[in-house]
């Protein structure tokens, strides 16, 4: 079963390019289809795609650590979020009318 992972983030203002910049950069782990959306004018939400939940646990250290590169740039949601909003679960219906 394929499991998902999605973290919102709200970028510092002047920041939002070299943001946008670090994530294209970034090497994602390769059990990971990754989409990456701008969802207003400074809030952003990444979403990973893994085969399995084994391979989103096998993957958290590699996006904790890109996290943390780019910490700096990203403006706290709240006092219990703090600087993202992330979700993970299992898929439970995938349509890919599209992508097929």
């Amino acid at each position: 079963m394929s499991f998902l992972t999605s973290v919102r983030t709200i970028v510092k203002e002047g920041e939002v390019e070299k943001y946008v910049e670090a994530v294209r950069a970034w090497e994602a782990p390769t059990d990971m289809n990754g989409y990456f959306a701008q969802t207003g004018e400074r809030s952003f939400i990444f979403t990973g795609v893994f085969k399995n939940k084994e391979s989103l646990v096998a993957a958290r250290p590699q996006m904790i650590a890109h996290l943390d590169s780019v910490r700096d740039l990203l403006e706290e949601i709240s006092a219990d979020l703090g600087v993202t909003d992330p979700v993970s679960g299992p898929v439970l219906v995938e349509k890919l009318n599209w992508c097929t």
